[in-house]
């Protein structure tokens, strides 16, 4: 079996349930949502053990990413085999109807805040829905310190210390480990993220566990163990224009966990890399993928791995379409 040519892969979504979620992601995502409740995320690539994202197409269907991975390593990942045992991203998309919580996520400067087998977290959003009041916040603002934010905490005020920005569909935001960040009041992000499932809160808003009748828990010590107080590169990005033919091609973000760029195009283009694997997620319009003489429909909120033995592919639009494009570096 390890010998089989692989193929894109597109995965099912994996919702999940969150107090702060809503019920808007059926307008990205093919899959039907749950019956009720309020869903605030889609995983739509995971290779984590409690959450394994299942292969949708092809002869790999029914398979899990983690499968795919142990037997056909090099076909996937090219010359990154040997640098990772499972896939390094965690592909989502948000749905935050409420605010989440106030929170922040380790870097590998603090191993000891981070369980085995898991990483550090960094992550960034893509804006694709937001409404006149939706909030996110990226950063603390200068001057900030460890006591101002500690009592900002116990009265409620903690927004006074954050850098807030009034999204719009289209806006990039970047997270690095150790900024402090929430989002919400109704706004739709698409986020790749390190494969880490590691989060401290350190305010909920007043949110109420309809399971418990309380407060959800709190890990405030932890996340000032990890807080960087300094100047940060988080926040709104400016995209840098690459290309703008024969597709409008920008980069968003540029890290040591991933790169990530944006492709606006009605002509066919290239997508795909020779030797190392690339995702590719459907933000507007449809096309399809051509790989070896056969053709992968791309629709909105469709994620597709590009294997490294896939290579260069071709992109042909239906129409106009704007699709994200992710390498791991």
């Amino acid at each position: 079996m390890g010998k089989a040519q692989l193929y894109p892969l597109r995965f099912d979504p994996i919702y999940q349930y969150r107090l702060w979620g809503g019920r808007r992601l059926p307008g990205l995502l093919s899959a039907p949502l749950p019956s009720d409740g309020p869903v605030g995320e889609a995983w739509v690539l995971s290779d984590r053990t409690d959450h394994q994202s299942l292969v949708a197409n092809g002869p790999l269907k029914g398979q899990t990413l983690g499968q795919v991975m142990e037997q056909f390593g090099e076909q996937l990942m090219g010359k990154l085999t040997s640098r990772f045992r499972r896939f390094p991203l965690l592909l989502k998309f948000l749905d935050a109807h409420e605010m989440l919580s106030v929170q922040v996520h380790p870097s590998d400067a603090h191993p000891e805040l981070i369980p085995a087998g898991d990483t550090a977290k960094t992550e960034a959003w893509v804006v694709i829905e937001a409404e006149k009041g939706s909030h996110i916040y990226s950063g603390l603002k200068p001057g900030t310190t460890a006591g101002g934010l500690r009592v900002s905490i116990d009265d409620g005020t903690i927004a006074e210390h954050l850098v807030s920005i009034s999204p719009k569909p289209g806006d990039a935001v970047f997270i690095p480990a150790g900024t402090v960040h929430s989002l919400g009041d109704d706004v739709v992000v698409f986020e790749v993220q390190q494969n880490s499932d590691v989060t401290f809160r350190l305010y909920d808003w007043g949110h109420i566990d309809p399971e418990t009748k309380e407060p959800r828990p709190l890990q405030v010590d932890q996340a000032f163990a990890c807080i960087e107080f300094g100047a940060s590169d988080s926040g709104l990005v400016v995209p840098r224009v690459e290309t703008t033919t024969p597709v409008e091609r920008e980069r968003l973000f540029d890290c040591h966990a991933f790169l990530l760029w944006r492709a606006l195009g009605q002509d066919p283009f290239t997508v795909g890399a020779m030797a190392e694997p690339r995702l590719l997620v459907g933000i507007e319009g449809s096309g399809q993928i051509m790989h070896d003489g056969t053709p992968y429909a791309v629709g909105k909120g469709d994620v597709w791995l590009l294997p490294a033995e896939a290579g260069e592919c071709a992109f042909q639009p239906s129409g106009e379409a704007t699709l994200l494009e992710i390498a791991i570096p």
